[in-house]
C-alpha cells in the first residue's frame, strides 16, 4: 500500500499554483508508472493526467480530483521596489497576510518574499489605520533583496505574470492531523491516489474500467471541462468536505455534498455513496455546500451526460491554514474503493 501521509506531505511541498502544475502531475504520473499492474496513462492538451485501469466491461467511471491550488500573480512593479498581485483562486486577504511566498521568473529563478497589508505597522501609521479592512489592493509583496525601485525588481528578473507560490507550511502532527495550506484538493488527491493503489495491489479486475483523472485548473473554475473518456458514464469528483457552522462534516470523516451553488448532485448516485458507508461502517456526514463549487459541475456545464456526485475528507478553514485529519483521508479512500469495485 502506498505511504498516504508521506505521499501528501510531498504533494503539498510541490508548487502547484492552478495553470501551473507540471512539477505535481510528475508526481502523480511516476507513481502511477509504478503500480503493479498495468495503466494507461493521457495527458490532456489542457494538461489534466488520467490514469486508467481497465475493467471487465467498456461501461468507464471517472475519480477526479484537482491537484491546483491557490496563489497569486504579479501584476504591477511598483515605484518602492514591491510589487501587486492579482489572485488565482478565491480567497480573502487577510488569509495571506502575513505569508511567506516565493515569486516564480519566467527564467524559473525563485524569490522570496513576504506578503503584507500597506499599512501594517501601528507605530508608523496608528492603531486604526493599521486595523483597517483588508482589501487585495492594500498588500504588497516585500521581496527579501535589496531592492528600492523598480528597475532593481526588473534586475532580477522579476515580471509582470510572475506566478506568486505561497508557502504551504505542512505540518504532520503526532495526533494525525494534517494542517497547512493547500489541503483543498490534495487531501483528495492523497485519497484518490491510495484508492487507487490499493486497487491495483488487490488483483481483483474492477467491473467498470477506471479513470482516475488530476485537472489543473478547477480553481478558477474550469478543471473538469475538457476532454473525457468516450465511455464514461458516472464521474465522482473527490474534492474536500466543507466545515462550517451550517454543514456536519468532521475532519476525521468523509463527507458526500447533496448540493452546492450549481444545483444539487444525482440523487441515485449521491445514495449510492451514503449506502455503501452505512453499510461498511466508513465515517461520514451528509451536507450542502452553498458556497462552492467543483470539477463535476464544470464537466455537466461542458454538456458532459453523466451521473456526477462530489465526496472529500472534512478540512477546516478551508483556503486559508486549513487541517484535515488522516482518518478523514482514510474514509475517503475507503468509500472510492468500495465503490469503484461495485
Amino acid at each position: 500500500m502506498i505511504d498516504t501521509s508521506g505521499f501528501l506531505m510531498k504533494l503539498l511541498a510541490t508548487r502547484s499554483v492552478s495553470g501551473h502544475t507540471r512539477e505535481a502531475l510528475a508526481l502523480i504520473e511516476a507513481t502511477f508508472t509504478a503500480f503493479p499492474v498495468p495503466v494507461a496513462t493521457r495527458t490532456t492538451v489542457k494538461g489534466a493526467f488520467i490514469a486508467t485501469i481497465a475493467g471487465a466491461t467498456s461501461q468507464g467511471l471517472v475519480l477526479a480530483a484537482h491537484l491546483d491550488t491557490l496563489g497569486a500573480m504579479v501584476s504591477r512593479l511598483s515605484p518602492d521596489g514591491t510589487l501587486r498581485y492579482r489572485t488565482v483562486g478565491g480567497f480573502t486577504p487577510g488569509s495571506i497576510e502575513g505569508e511567506y511566498c516565493l515569486i516564480e521568473t519566467f527564467e524559473g529563478e525563485l524569490i522570496p518574499g513576504t506578503i503584507l497589508f500597506d499599512r501594517a505597522s501601528v507605530h508608523a501609521y496608528g492603531q486604526e489605520k493599521a486595523a483597517a479592512k483588508r482589501e487585495h489592493g492594500d498588500m504588497r509583496i516585500r521581496l527579501d533583496m535589496d531592492v528600492s525601485d523598480a528597475d532593481a525588481v526588473r534586475e532580477l528578473g522579476i515580471s509582470v505574470g510572475n506566478y506568486v507560490h505561497f508557502d504551504p507550511r505542512p505540518v504532520l502532527t503526532a495526533s494525525g492531523y494534517i494542517k497547512g495550506r493547500h489541503l483543498d484538493d490534495k487531501a483528495g488527491v492523497a485519497a484518490l491516489v491510495t484508492a487507487a493503489a490499493g486497487i491495483s495491489q488487490s488483483g481483483e479486475r474492477p467491473r467498470r474500467t477506471l479513470h482516475f483523472m488530476f485537472t489543473s485548473h478547477e480553481e478558477v473554475g474550469h478543471g473538469g471541462a475538457g476532454w473525457f473518456p468516450p465511455d464514461v458514464t458516472e464521474l465522482v469528483a473527490v474534492d474536500m468536505g466543507v466545515m462550517g457552522t451550517e454543514q456536519t462534516g468532521s475532519e476525521k470523516k468523509v463527507s458526500i455534498c447533496m448540493a452546492d451553488s450549481n444545483g444539487p448532485y444525482n440523487y441515485e448516485l449521491s445514495r449510492l455513496l451514503i449506502g455503501i458507508a452505512q453499510r461498511n461502517g466508513i465515517p461520514h456526514a451528509v451536507d450542502t455546500y452553498p458556497f462552492y463549487g467543483s470539477d463535476a459541475a464544470a464537466s455537466l456545464r461542458m454538456g458532459l451526460d453523466v451521473r456526477h456526485a462530489l465526496v472529500g475528507p472534512g478540512v477546516d478553514a478551508s483556503h486559508a491554514v486549513e487541517r484535515t485529519h488522516l482518518d478523514g483521508i482514510e474514509a475517503t479512500s475507503r468509500l472510492l474503493s468500495l465503490y469503484s469495485l461495485s
